[in-house]
């Protein structure tokens, strides 16, 4: 039982260990191209670029649009007023009126002997009378009706009317506008990638610059162990002296001194350390107390190329993301500037379409859906806007002549930035140079240091001398290799050439 309870204790304390993640420098890169939050911004907005651009596209093509509606009104419209409603309506007992009094005023003006002859007939005035007003009223009712059938037909009855179109809109000329719209889009999209591509050199930029801090900071932990390691077994040694009565209980001090050093040092290695892969891990998307090991953190001695640069500002120019970005805005700024000016030219469109209404006046008004078609041209020529064009034309040009200058200074800062860093190239390799001479030299004082404290005739003050040397030295060694790594990372970033 108690041979199991150790085992899985021990296994158990091993797991960390084995649960290590072992990561190169392409892996943290590719890793942190794809889990970067701000990357992914890019992208999508690569694609908002993309899909307006395709947007701005569909402004070349004919619109095609539906129009429909109902409106109810309280009254209708009315062709016919009522005096001519009312004469309409009463034609039949107006005329009939008028011709019953005419007949009454011949009939009164009849000589008597022709009433003498229609007596004899057997036609009394009475009875003509009766007759001729039979046929008028019989008359007058179909006038009426006739009439009222005519204010009928003039009846619109518009209070429930229906109505509606289908446009089609061809822009012809729309002075330029439409042209410079769709460049500004394209020039969209371009600047969406060169943002992108902005933040990626900057992202795989951060990866490196934490990658190799976290290599740094391993190294400097081995040898800050290392220190520690060489100072204890001096402190020992000078122990050991005292208790012989051959060195002073001063020199002991000084020595525990050193030991508390290289203590303090250490934590703070280790400190920085634990911080430093912290923000490795951060970058590259993984949680951040995953444990890690870097493929270059436990190699003795870094691998480094030393690199004779040439500064070439016409590649920078070319390839770097930000100077093309700004190129972008100067030039949507001028696109900006041709759509201001067709504000002043004319604009000419194609329409044509189908209309449709109820009630309808093709016919008559009809209380029922009919409709036409139509074809025309519509043609806008501004006249007169106060200057507000110019004015709003003039202002876009002032941006356009910001934008340029500020192109300009970024240009020449970038081939600042290109010289400073092809120096820095040059001086990190004279450095790493230095650094390993100064190593050889150090190792080497530190061995005779030694060897002359183990013979009696060097002091415990002059190892802690070789020995703090040899620190240095060793320390500035790993701050040149990491130095030369840094400075042709900040060399391709400069020349736009960071893959």
């Amino acid at each position: 039982m108690n041979r199991n309870l150790l085992f899985s204790l021990l296994a158990w304390a091993a797991l960390p260990v084995g649960a290590q993640q072992l990561l190169t420098l392409d892996s943290c890169r590719a890793m942190a191209l794809r889990n970067n939050k701000q990357l992914s911004v890019s992208r999508v907005k690569q694609e908002v670029a993309a899909n307006l651009r395709k947007s701005a596209r569909t402004k070349y093509l004919p619109h095609v649009s539906a129009l429909g509606g109902y409106e109810w009104t309280s009254k209708e419209v009315s062709i016919l007023n009522d005096d001519q409603k009312s004469a309409l309506s009463n034609l039949g007992t107006n005329l009939t009126g008028a011709i019953g009094q005419n007949i009454q005023q011949g009939m009164g003006n009849m000589p008597p002997g022709l009433w003498k002859v229609l007596g004899d007939m057997g036609f009394t005035p009475e009875a003509i009378q009766q007759h001729i007003g039979s046929g008028l009223s019989q008359f007058g009712g179909l006038l009426n009706a006739g009439g009222q059938r005519v204010v009928n037909a003039f009846r619109t009855d518009t209070r429930n009317m229906f109505a509606g179109a289908v446009m089609l809109t061809q822009p012809v000329f729309m002075g330029g506008a439409i042209i410079a719209m769709n460049k500004m889009a394209d020039l969209g999209e371009k600047m969406a990638a060169n943002s992108t591509e902005a933040k990626r050199q900057l992202t795989l930029y951060q990866i490196d610059q934490a990658y190799w801090q976290v290599v740094s900071l391993k190294h400097k932990q081995k040898l800050a162990q290392s220190y520690l390691d060489v100072v204890k077994k001096l402190d020992s040694d000078v122990q050991k002296m005292i208790h012989e009565g051959v060195a002073t209980r001063s020199e002991g001090l000084s020595v525990s001194v050193k030991v508390n050093e290289a203590e303090m040092a250490l934590t703070q290695v280790n400190d920085g350390l634990v911080l430093s892969k912290m923000l490795l891990c951060q970058l590259c998307g993984i949680p951040m107390n995953e444990q890690v090991t870097l493929a270059d953190e436990d190699k003795d001695e870094l691998t480094t190329v030393a690199l004779t640069p040439q500064v070439d500002v016409a590649v920078a120019a070319d390839n770097r993301p930000e100077l093309r970005q700004l190129q972008n805005i100067v030039d949507m700024s001028r696109q900006l500037t041709n759509i201001l000016k067709a504000g002043n030219l004319p604009q000419v469109a194609l329409t044509g379409g189908y209309m449709i209404s109820n009630p309808n006046v093709f016919n008559g008004f009809e209380r029922k859906f009919a409709g036409m078609w139509n074809v025309g041209i519509l043609v806008r020529i501004p006249v007169w806007n106060w200057g507000d064009v110019a004015y709003k034309v003039r202002a876009s040009k002032g941006a356009t002549t910001i934008a340029n200058l500020e192109l300009q200074d970024v240009r020449e800062k970038i081939e600042l930035q290109v010289n400073q860093s092809v120096f820095r190239v040059n001086e990190a390799n004279k450095k790493l140079e230095m650094a390993k001479s100064s190593t050889q030299k150090a190792d080497e004082n530190l061995r005779v240091a030694n060897l002359g404290f183990r013979e009696g005739v060097i002091s415990a003050t002059t190892v802690m001398e070789a020995q703090t040397a040899w620190l240095q030295a060793q320390s500035q060694k790993i701050d040149a290799e990491i130095d030369v790594k840094l400075s042709q990372v900040n060399l391709q970033k400069a020349m736009g050439t960071l893959q």
